[in-house]
């Protein structure tokens, strides 16, 4: 059995008929996010926006949710997320928001209660910094960007 963790979400006034995240398989890794929108927006091809979700969120110190794109709008429209994946930081107690981006060439409308964007939680370690003169050497070295691969 895998572990649990409470979550609590809020649902903000005026988004009583928004659903909440939902995971839309048994096996789903990621919760379907819904837009709050007030009214529909459309975004033009390189045009970004800020869609709410409708809900805000309280998970334990060693949680973080991840927002991430869904397959089928970024596939058929060219429409993502930005800052891929987006940090929800367990501290953080205000609206989940997705920014979206279409890079497609036509404009995409955004409907109220439209799918948006998917939410994956992980597990976050403690981590602790150990300052140290030199590290230890690898094959890799010092190799970066494009480093293992010609193109």
């Amino acid at each position: 059995m895998s572990e649990q963790y409470q979550v609590q979400i809020k649902r903000l006034p005026g988004n009583e008929d928004i659903p909440l995240p939902a995971k839309m398989s048994e096996l789903a890794s990621g919760f379907d996010l819904y837009a709050a929108l007030a009214d529909p927006i459309v975004l033009a091809p390189g045009e970004r926006a800020l869609i709410p979700t409708g809900f805000a969120l309280a998970m334990p110190g060693e949680l973080e949710a991840q927002i991430r794109p869904r397959s089928g709008l970024a596939f058929k429209h060219g429409l993502t997320t930005l800052n891929t994946p987006g940090t929800i930081d367990a501290d953080y107690r205000g609206e989940v928001k997705v920014l979206l981006i279409n890079h497609g060439s036509s404009p995409f409308a955004i409907e109220r209660k439209e799918r948006i964007a998917q939410m994956v939680f992980q597990r976050v370690p403690q981590v602790v910094f150990q300052e140290v003169e030199e590290l230890d050497d690898t094959v890799r070295g010092t190799g970066g960007f494009g480093h293992t691969g010609t193109k």
